[in-house]
């Protein structure tokens, strides 16, 4: 049972996470969240799945709305995975909101008990759980990644009741439910892999298999396969050449990737944004001085590793792109296609657990030290609720304003064909916006995707990369954007209506254009030199709905 007071830790926590996840639920539609790698991708994934008849399709199904059906199933959410099924059955809005709450409430929930059982356990610091906790629920964290981060600290709390010996079903209940929200390849691949380090190297030292710990690692594994069954499919029996082919990473300098490290360290990256480099870092500077000043380096030992730690994890992940790497990438073809880097995504687990010690250290150093711990905790909290997406992304377009769903209707309805008879293709906006609206699109943001239709659609743009380095790198040793890119733009794709912006002398191959199956081109931005390009403007449409005009031509 909880004290009283631990209680009242635990409710105001639980209503500063219901004000955070507030603006999602009361807005709706008008909330400004996320664009990058949510709004221009899985969002419109998501519904794209649900309505294309094929969350059950079979591994060798494909989705006929996106890269005329070129683009395979297993490039989506496996069919198991919980945030699919909230799109299936709910609103693309709503469904997001919902996934923000699950995902924050069970990021709290993981990390108060890690930290109450397995870090700072004892009523005297009952608070840093809570505070700790609360500050972790409130990540900016990548919306799809769902779990992926937020829900080590459960994993880890599992796990460890599990190798201490506890018999709780609770602790299988957990680890086996876990991949049913989160990634294997976006998070826990990465945890599983340093668990089962952890796990050999205590074997080693104590000379004891702890075969329950060992069972738990792989019934978790197991069930990630069991999940991902389509991932695991592509990889080992899908030989055919993907745009992951053509994606190198091993590219810069040695100081550069030195720099890279700091960078990571201090600042974290989008994907895993811990908003650590103010109070965080001036709470770990504080109790590694307590730490030199009372010789206490064996009595926080925990803290000290996770430090260490923290600090490998920033390094590993800036120097996998150092081009020393080349030798081994050339040899090994799945250091370039499977992203190694990303060990760091453990780093929001190692950095808020050793939040909590360094608040544990300052406090337990006098009243006046307790007092700097509290405030530290709180100022973390407010700096955290300032990176809510409703403030950070205040001056992007809210979720109706960037799909314009009644805008993309009256084009709809301007063709007046069905929508699966012709193909589209995006300037100056993401695709995504099309696919959420139904059109069937020859551009696409996915990651794997035959490596034959990138070449083919290269040749529409391939003046345009000629003109300029940035995207032609940029679409050559990657692709993952696979856009119709143009010299003058280059790698913007969000051109409001309020935009000055034009083409003056696009180049498109309009010929291969249509030889792909184009019919018609939205772009955002007017396109001064149309008649050269074979393309003719039908009609322009504005919507005080939307965030974008639309300049609708037609080639011919």
């Amino acid at each position: 049972m909880f004290a009283r007071k631990e209680w009242w830790h635990i409710t105001v926590a639980s209503m500063a996470l219901a004000v955070y996840v507030a603006p999602l639920f009361l807005l709706g539609e008008d909330a400004h969240i996320r664009v990058h790698d949510n709004l221009d991708s899985n969002i419109a994934w998501y519904k794209v799945l649900a309505g294309s008849g094929e969350i059950f399709g079979p591994v060798d199904a494909s989705i006929p709305q996106i890269i005329n059906g070129e683009l395979s199933r297993n490039a989506f959410g496996p069919e198991m995975s919980g945030i699919v099924w909230l799109h299936a059955f709910l609103p693309s809005m709503a469904a997001y909101a919902v996934s923000q709450a699950i995902t924050r409430i069970l990021a709290f929930i993981g990390m108060y008990l890690l930290l109450k059982k397995h870090t700072i356990s004892g009523p005297r610091h009952q608070w840093v759980a809570t505070a700790v906790a609360l500050a972790f629920a409130l990540t900016p964290f990548w919306p799809s990644g769902m779990l992926s981060t937020l829900g080590m600290p459960l994993a880890l709390w599992a796990l460890l009741n599990i190798r201490a010996g506890e018999k709780r079903p609770i602790n299988w209940i957990v680890l086996l439910l876990l991949p049913l929200y989160s990634s294997f390849v976006l998070g826990f691949f990465f945890f599983i892999v340093v668990a089962g380090l952890f796990w050999v190297v205590e074997a080693i030292k104590t000379r004891k298999w702890n075969l329950r710990f060992l069972l738990a690692i792989a019934a978790m594994t197991a069930m990630f396969l069991l999940v991902e069954y389509r991932l695991v499919y592509s990889f080992l029996f899908d030989d055919e050449p993907n745009s992951r082919d053509e994606y190198f990473h091993a590219r810069l300098p040695f100081w550069h990737a030195v720099r890279l490290s700091l960078k990571n360290f201090f600042l974290g990256h989008t994907h895993v944004m811990t908003v650590h480099g103010l109070f965080i870092i001036a709470a770990t500077v504080m109790a590694l001085g307590i730490i030199f000043t009372k010789k206490s380096w064996r009595k926080e030992k925990m803290f000290l590793q996770l430090l260490v730690l923290n600090i490998v994890l920033s390094v590993w992940y800036a120097f996998w792109f150092y081009r020393g790497w080349l030798p081994l990438t050339e040899r090994f073809h799945f250091l370039d296609t499977f992203n190694f880097a990303r060990f760091h995504f453990l780093r929001p687990l190692v950095i808020y657990t050793g939040f909590a010690l360094a608040l544990k250290i300052i406090a337990d150093s006098g009243v006046a030290w307790r007092k700097a711990a509290a405030v530290l905790a709180a100022a973390q909290i407010v700096l955290l609720f300032m990176f809510n997406d409703e403030i950070v992304y205040r001056e992007k377009p809210t979720f109706r304003q960037f799909y314009a769903e009644k805008q993309f209707a009256e084009i709809g309805r301007h063709i007046g064909l069905p929508k699966n008879e012709y193909r589209v293709a995006s300037i100056g906006i993401h695709p995504a916006i099309a696919q959420y609206n139904g059109f069937y699109t020859l551009d696409t943001y996915n990651n794997f995707y035959p490596l034959s239709y990138k070449h083919e659609f290269r040749k529409i743009i391939a003046k345009e990369l000629e003109k300029n380095n940035v995207i032609r790198e940029y679409f050559d040793e990657w692709g993952g954007r696979c856009y119709l890119f143009t010299a003058e733009l280059g790698k913007r794709y969000m051109f409001k209506k309020n935009s000055k912006a034009t083409l003056k002398n696009l180049e498109l191959d309009t010929s291969q254009f249509k030889k792909m199956g184009g019919t018609y081109i939205f772009s955002a931005v007017p396109i001064m030199n149309a008649e050269e390009n074979r393309l003719q403007l039908e009609r322009t449409f504005i919507s005080k709905e939307s965030a974008w005009k639309i300049y609708l031509y037609k080639a011919f």
